[in-house]
């Protein structure tokens, strides 16, 4: 009970600290962002993972290019999957994430320096906004981060895939690369602030091409990651 009450406050000092230093980094950060991703986002992560007693292992790095933008597609199963996923990409890229994550004072403001972007997902026009922008990300260069299932499992089992990431991936004309982690669930369950130590692994998936893909075929490309990504997450057990 002591740890769990310690660590929280711990998570939260630090969540406070590195937006302050995001904040910082930004006056300066004439990068769209890539500064405050480098020196504020992966430190943040590292930070907390490290308090909470909790090893990455990455399969796949090879995969992960850095010279061209691309849309990672991972899957969802706790809130640790957002620090586990910045230690283990090196590489800018932008959260497609809650509009209300984007409410939380100094942390909001601090991600949409680092170029994240909200999405509300009960708005069908501004989340079209929000594709829109993140389409524009990816043509300046930057690669993002999508979680197709659009939100937590709850029971650790990969869900249905929403398609929104799947129209960006055909309007801005990039790849997909999938992307598994196993074992965060039995880090932090949803709906629990109870952490608990333990190892994660991450699979970086072959990247799969969109060419050839329409708005017709949509689901052609959705079957082909979702199934690239099951493959990646018996490999990660």
């Amino acid at each position: 009970m002591i740890r769990f009450v310690v660590l929280n406050i711990m998570i939260a000092l630090l969540t406070i600290l590195f937006s302050v230093v995001g904040l910082v980094v930004s006056v300066f950060d004439r990068t769209g962002g890539r500064r405050v991703h480098f020196i504020a986002a992966v430190p943040w992560a590292r930070a907390i993972l490290a308090l909470s007693g909790i090893k990455v292992q990455v399969q796949g790095m090879a995969r992960v290019d850095g010279t061209t933008p691309r849309i990672y597609m991972s899957n969802h199963q706790s809130a640790f999957d957002i620090f586990v996923l910045l230690a283990a990409l090196p590489l800018d890229f932008k959260f497609i994430m809650k509009e209300e994550l984007m409410k939380i004072p100094l942390f909001g403001f601090a991600s949409r320096r680092a170029g994240y972007i909200g999405i509300v997902r009960d708005d069908p026009r501004k989340a079209v906004k929000s594709m829109a922008r993140a389409a524009d990300r990816i043509r300046s260069g930057a690669s993002v981060l999508v979680f197709p299932e659009g939100t937590r499992s709850s029971d650790g089992g990969l869900q249905a895939f929403k398609k929104g990431g799947f129209h960006l991936a055909l309007k801005a004309g990039c790849d997909i690369v999938p992307v598994a982690v196993s074992g965060t669930s039995r880090i932090m369950q949803k709906g629990s602030l109870r952490i608990n130590p333990g190892e994660v692994r991450v699979v970086i998936g072959a990247h799969v091409p969109v060419a050839g893909f329409g708005k017709q075929s949509v689901e052609g490309l959705i079957a082909r990651v979702r199934k690239e990504m099951i493959s990646n997450l018996k490999t990660g057990i």
